[in-house]
């Protein structure tokens, strides 16, 4: 009897043609965040299998993994009834309970006993070796049998995984990484879709502090936990935010600055060969989040734009800050570049050709050039977490 650990894929069983590409790929990722770990990993169609002599430790590492649906401990013994019956009782003198059933998949059709059949047989094993009742319909403990044509597997206990795609299996978004609690949990759940990430940091010194840029650089670090991927490109948003400042009506500030992101967002897209911009924008939360402000900003780009939080509420999007971990970092309370100028009645209703005229007095695409010429990239997150803040 051999202790493993057993991955179903979930989502993953129903790509059918592409279902290799997505587990190779699960795989690939695996391996990246166990390459410190001694382990071994075998892997088919259906079922993963890792060997590990601190199994608790890869389990734990596993829970941060996109596209496993869950993670069980199991044990592989021989497909033999004797063996099978030895095996669980060995198992299950270490569990404390009352009630069980017993649950077989017979995947094996070769195997010439039923699936209920099998499992009254265990079940009727158990109750002669084991102090404990038969209770179908709310056990204590559900034991599960799988018989595979290798090897059958036996286990108890069932973690469930963060399901999704493996990350990168839909290529790399730009996400706009804020100071704020929404950008975050939109990142996470880009990642959950199988889209990878670079971030996009504005800051405008010496308005925005340096606190204000590591607590983002360790919001990415907290995200990237998921990824293990993630760059954060920092741009240098003062001279346009001034220029901003300095030449529109002060109702049109933040309609016009981010105006002004997307732009630079764009470029960094196509100059990186990534495919979408990704941000946490919330239906009516702000102003600049109202529908008409969102199609107005969103006028400068021809790039699709995912909003992962669009439909959430700000409830809703805290509860899956706090289960991420970014929430307590995303309430210090160090302003960023969307909240140093930000007006006292901004427009909810913002007028395309007016946005149009206030950039025309002032020469915004030399600007920009010269922000996306001098973005800092962060790439070692790492090593940058324990320094910050």
């Amino acid at each position: 009897m051999k202790k493993l650990i057993l991955i179903k894929y979930g989502e993953l069983t129903t790509k059918k043609g592409n279902r290799n590409l997505f587990i190779k790929l699960l795989v690939k990722n695996i391996n990246s965040l166990l390459k410190n770990v001694d382990y071994k990993i075998k892997y088919d169609r259906v079922r993963m299998y890792i060997e590990a002599d601190d199994i608790d430790l890869v389990i734990q590492k596993l829970n941060n993994v996109f596209g496993i649906h869950s993670i069980v401990k199991c044990y592989k013994v021989n497909t033999n009834i004797d063996e099978i019956k030895q095996s669980l009782i060995t198992v299950l003198n270490d569990i404390k309970f009352d009630t069980f059933k017993v649950e077989t998949k017979r995947a094996d059709k070769s195997f010439p006993i039923s699936s209920m059949e099998f499992s009254r047989m265990m079940g009727a094993y158990i109750l002669k070796n084991v102090n404990s009742k038969v209770d179908v319909h709310h056990p204590d403990l559900v034991v599960k049998i799988e018989i595979r044509t290798e090897a059958t597997y036996i286990y108890t206990d069932e973690i469930m995984g963060l399901g999704g795609y493996p990350v990168g299996v839909q290529g790399t978004g730009l996400l706009m990484l804020s100071g704020g609690i929404d950008s975050p949990v939109a990142g996470f759940l880009s990642l959950k879709r199988g889209v990878d990430l670079e971030c996009l940091y504005f800051e405008s010194p010496p308005h925005t502090s340096i606190m204000a840029k590591n607590k983002v650089i360790k919001l990415a670090s907290i995200i990237n936990c998921y990824s293990g991927n993630i760059k954060v490109n920092v741009v240098p948003f003062t001279k346009i935010q001034e220029a901003i400042y300095k030449n529109v009506d002060e109702s049109y500030v933040i309609t016009i600055m981010r105006r002004m992101m997307y732009r630079i967002a764009h470029e960094v897209v196509k100059r990186k060969n990534l495919n979408v911009i990704i941000n946490g924008e919330s239906i009516g939360q702000v102003a600049s989040q109202t529908l008409r402000s969102m199609s107005v900003i969103n006028d400068v780009t021809n790039l699709p734009v995912i909003r992962p939080v669009a439909c959430l509420d700000k409830l809703e999007i805290i509860d899956l800050a706090y289960k991420i971990g970014t929430y307590e970092t995303s309430i210090l309370p160090y302003e960023d570049c969307c909240t140093v100028f930000l007006p006292k009645h901004p427009v909810i209703n913002p007028v395309l050709e007016k946005c149009i005229q206030y950039e025309k007095m002032f020469d915004f695409e030399s600007l920009i050039e010269e922000a996306i010429n001098n973005i800092e990239v962060i790439s070692n997150l790492e090593e940058e977490k324990s320094d910050l803040l």
